[in-house]
This record gives C-alpha cells, sequence and structure tokens, in this order.
C-alpha cells in the first residue's frame, strides 16, 4: 500500500515537469490545425505584344534636277520688284503735336486795322503779326519750335523800313519770321499818317496762339509806370518821389477814342481768359 503511494507521487511529479517543459520550449503540438494560406483578392493577367510583321518599302526615287534658269525669276516682274523695297522699320515714338498756321488776316480787318489809333494803332500791330504768322507754316514740336521778338518800323505809306530781332530762342523760328517778313504782300498805310514803332512777339510753337486782343479798355487812361519812390544813387539828396496821376483824355478825345471801339468778339474774350490762366493759373486749375 505505502510502495502504491510512492510510486503514483513520483509519477506525478514526472508528468508536471514533463508539461513545464513542453511550454517553456514552445513546442507545437502535430493535430494543431494550421493557418489558413492567404487568398488573391485580384487576377493579374500578363499580356505580351507582339512587333507587327515588318514590310519591305520601295526605295524612294531621287529627285530630278532642275535647270537653274528656271529657278530664277526675271528682275522686272513685280514680285521681284516688290521684294527688293525694303520695308522700314515701326516707329515707337508718340506722335509729335503740331498746329497750322493761322489764317492772314481778312480785307475788313485790315480795313479796321488802317483806321484804328487807339493804343498806338493796336489793330495795325496785331495784324501785322498775324500776316507774318500766317506765312511761316505748320509749328511742330521739337528742337526748331520758338519765339522771336522783333522792333519794327513802318512808313507812313505801309513799307518796311527797319527789323531789328531783339531775342530769340530759336534760329529756325527767327528765319521763317524774317522770311515772311520779307515776303509780305503791300500794307496799308499807318492809321496816324506817321511812322509806326512797335515791337511784336511771333511764337511759333504747337502750344502757343496769339489770340485776337480786346478793344474795350482802350479808352482807359494807362496806369502809371511803377517806379521806386525809395530808389536812391548814394549823392543826390534824399527824396521820396511821389507817383505820377494817371492822366486822362479830354472829352473831345473820348468821343473820337470810343466811336473807334469794334464789338468784342467771343473768339478774343476766350483768348484773353487763356492768356490770364496762362499766367496767374493755380494748382487748382490744373496749371
Amino acid at each position: 500500500m505505502f510502495r502504491d503511494k510512492h510510486f503514483f507521487a513520483v509519477f506525478l511529479t514526472l508528468a508536471l515537469h514533463a508539461a513545464v517543459w513542453l511550454l517553456v520550449s514552445d513546442y507545437r503540438f502535430k493535430y494543431v490545425s494550421p493557418a489558413d494560406a492567404p487568398k488573391a483578392s485580384e487576377k493579374i493577367v500578363l499580356l505580351e505584344l507582339l512587333p507587327a510583321p515588318r514590310q519591305d518599302l520601295p526605295e524612294p526615287t531621287p529627285p530630278v534636277a532642275q535647270p537653274t534658269a528656271a529657278l530664277q525669276a526675271p528682275t522686272d516682274t513685280p514680285l521681284a520688284m516688290s521684294s527688293a523695297v525694303s520695308v522700314p522699320p515701326v516707329s515707337t515714338e508718340p506722335p509729335r503735336a503740331s498746329m497750322a498756321a493761322p489764317p492772314p488776316p481778312t480785307a475788313e480787318e485790315w480795313a479796321f486795322a488802317a483806321n484804328y489809333t487807339n493804343k498806338n494803332s493796336k489793330g495795325y500791330r496785331y495784324s501785322w503779326g498775324q500776316q507774318v504768322r500766317s506765312m511761316m507754316g505748320t509749328a511742330v514740336e521739337g528742337p526748331d519750335q520758338g519765339v522771336v521778338r522783333f522792333r519794327i518800323e513802318i512808313a507812313p505809306d505801309g513799307s518796311l523800313t527797319q527789323v531789328q530781332t531783339l531775342w530769340t530762342t530759336s534760329a529756325v523760328a527767327e528765319q521763317l519770321a524774317r522770311q515772311a517778313i520779307k515776303n509780305m504782300p503791300p500794307l496799308p498805310p499807318t492809321p496816324t499818317g506817321k511812322p509806326l514803332v512797335f515791337e511784336k512777339t511771333i511764337s511759333f510753337s504747337p502750344f502757343a496762339n496769339d489770340g485776337s486782343p480786346l478793344y474795350k479798355d482802350d479808352c482807359l487812361p494807362d496806369p502809371p509806370v511803377f517806379r521806386n519812390p525809395f530808389a536812391w544813387d548814394g549823392r543826390s539828396p534824399q527824396v521820396v518821389a511821389a507817383p505820377a496821376p494817371a492822366t486822362k483824355l479830354d472829352p473831345q478825345a473820348m468821343e473820337e477814342c470810343l466811336r473807334q471801339l469794334p464789338k468784342d468778339s467771343i473768339e478774343a474774350e476766350s483768348a484773353r481768359d487763356q492768356r490770364l490762366m496762362e499766367r496767374w493759373g493755380s494748382s487748382q486749375t490744373g496749371r
């Protein structure tokens, strides 16, 4: 009895040791079912491209040489002449400003100028300058534009006796003005029957226009010439000069002056406003 118990204890001990060893050594029992193999989710189809059968092409025939004379076109044909003309290059510069010459004074304007005596024959002086400018041609923007001022003396019969250049900003403008003065038509006699001496500025520019003058204020007395009352030469006695009073016309001269006044035109009013804007304009008016 005691022997059987001892044998069972030894057998149980060996069985436990064998079980522990199998677990530690990661032994796979043969009756464990193996894992299923992965199944392919896509079909792969392999295609083989075969080249097309080669076909023998016929050999190209060599080009036939043309005669040299047949390839050359005659030089007198319109095609040859047009190909010889060179195309001028396209200019990228902006177009330059220009102003055509004003028309010369009409016969009515010269008739008025020959009889207007106020303000040193104001109408005659303006018509003379307009006649010169009309014969100078078109003014184009560039180095040839400019201004020239002359001192002119005209005899009582209307013939020119003296031309003096006071200053100029363009030699071309002065040359054109002198050529126009030389070729001027015969002028009417001066209004006063005396030699007429005056200074005149001729503008040869596309941005300047000598508009018609205004005559409505010609009978008003001229304002006195300003002179510095405190000017002193340092040697003579120092005296404060009183301003000279404005001289007024007598009634008969005033009546004659008013009789000669013409009716001012709208063009004359616009030209006067333009001159005032150019001289006294501000930044608010864009000038």
